[in-house]
Order: structure tokens, then C-alpha cells, then sequence
């Protein structure tokens, strides 16, 4: 599904589900200890405060990271700040994975999505490297009446010869103030983007090279090395005038992590 009049100026075999996610901040350190894993970042190690680690880097632009309390159970959190069209990004460089094929999972909560203007599009998740296309699988657009009146998530790119698109469906709601556990899978073999939200697997927000959102050519994964998590809205005055997102448990992994 094309994106309407607004243009966003910046959008196998599975493992099986693991059980339903853990309560406790012990399950999650051995979550981070898992051998698969290509990245992890709970927070729990970190200072209350301005994020910072030589793991990974900051994207920021009228955004701000900090670590607080606020996550289940008491957790420390990653909050995600961004006025207007800002953003604000952790950012894992250097990123390598097998066969430039990975999973990702992350723990979210939204205060709330645009509700204005018209075609408003955000990213959460978005994966770069040596290629053209800038690929994001986890975003959503404000889409006004007739189309919904509201916002929903969806699989997008930008910058490549597919141009710039997001695949939202309104079956895909962005539901804002719950925590919700986002899985994504990345497939080079195809070029497939898959999503799962609290373990449900949404087969209609998955792209591929011939079936996705932008021009009639190939959709081509770039060679991933670069991940970033966190937040960007692309259109100046927005409602509301600024964003806040509290983000858990990131993950990159060859083998699905599961919430």
C-alpha cells in the first residue's frame, strides 16, 4: 500500500514461540546471555540518568535518552523524548549478522501516535548498510478519514529504487499507553520483513522483493551494519507536539528470541 499525499522525508523455518514474557529481571539477564544473541540491552546495568555505553551510540536531533524506572516490575527503561519532527535513536553500529539474515525483539510502550497531520509516518526500528535502500521494519502512518482516522503500524523503506513507502494495514492498529512485545525478522533469502506483536505473528504487514509498498521493482536488503531503536516522526507540527516512547529488552539475534 503506497503511502497517500504525504512523503516521509526521511518508511524458512521459524523457531517456535517461546512462553509469554518473563516477570522477573533474572529471566531477562539470561535472555542477554544467550549465546545466539547478536546484540542485547536491557538497562538494568546502567546509571539512572543521560543513556550512554560503549556497546552502542546515540542519533539524537530535538530527542533525548534516558534511563529511568518505569518498566515491569520496577525495571529500568529506556525513555525515548522527541519534540516536533525530532528524534532519537540507540543506535548498534558495527552490526554483523549470518547471512545478512536476523531477528529483533523489543519491549515498547507509546504515550501516544500522531493524530495529526494527515500522513504523519514514524519509525521505531530501522536497519541501514551497504546499499540504497533504508529499510524499516517496524514504523506506522496517521491515516486520516476515510482511511481510518487513526494510526497504524507498518513494514516501510525509503532512499532505494522501491522509493519511499509504508506498508500499514488497519488490521495493525497502533494501540498507544500498553507495553506491547514487537518481534521483527529480517530474511535475506527473499528480502522478507516479518512481524510478530505479543507473540502473534501478522502476516499481512510482511514484505518481501515483489510483494511490498513502493515501486513496481525488486525490494533488495543493503548489507546490514547498522541498527537503530528508538523514535522519528518526519513531518514538522505535529499533534502531539512532542513524543515519548519507554523501550526494554532490545535484542538482535540469529534465531528468534520470543517474548
Amino acid at each position: 500500500m503506497r503511502t497517500w499525499p504525504a512523503r516521509a522525508l526521511v518508511p524458512f523455518l521459524l523457531v517456535p514461540l517461546t512462553a509469554a514474557p518473563s516477570a522477573s529481571a533474572q529471566t531477562d539477564a539470561r535472555t542477554c546471555a544467550r549465546a545466539s544473541l547478536l546484540f542485547c540491552e536491557d538497562f538494568q546495568a546502567m546509571p539512572l540518568g543521560g543513556a550512554s555505553s560503549l556497546r552502542w551510540g546515540i542519533d539524537t536531533k530535538h530527542g533525548t535518552l534516558t534511563v529511568e524506572p518505569g518498566g515491569r516490575r520496577g525495571q529500568k527503561v529506556l525513555r525515548v523524548h522527541t519534540e516536533g519532527n525530532g528524534r532519537a535513536f540507540l543506535k548498534v553500529d558495527d552490526f554483523a549478522a549470518p547471512g545478512n539474515s536476523f531477528y529483533g525483539r523489543v519491549r515498547l510502550r507509546v504515550a501516544a501516535f500522531p493524530a495529526a497531520p494527515d500522513w504523519a509516518h514514524y519509525t521505531l526500528v530501522e536497519a541501514t548498510g551497504d546499499g540504497p535502500e533504508i529499510v524499516r521494519p517496524l514504523g506506522g502512518q496517521y491515516a486520516p478519514p476515510p482511511h481510518g482516522g487513526a494510526a497504524y503500524w507498518g513494514v516501510g523503506a525509503d532512499g532505494g529504487p522501491t522509493g519511499d513507502w509504508t506498508n500499514w494495514r488497519t488490521t495493525a492498529p497502533s494501540v498507544a499507553g500498553a507495553w506491547t512485545c514487537v518481534e521483527w525478522r529480517m530474511d535475506a533469502a527473499d528480502n522478507r520483513v516479518s512481524l510478530w506483536f505479543d507473540g502473534v505473528a501478522k502476516p499481512e504487514l510482511t514484505v518481501s522483493t515483489r510483494e511490498h509498498g513502493g515501486n513496481p521493482v525488486d525490494f533488495v536488503f543493503p548489507r546490514f551494519d547498522t541498527v537503530k531503536v528508538g523514535w522519528q516522526l518526519y513531518q514538522a507540527n505535529p499533534s502531539p507536539a512532542g513524543f515519548d516512547v519507554w523501550m526494554d529488552d532490545i535484542a538482535l539475534s540469529s534465531r528468534r528470541v520470543g517474548c
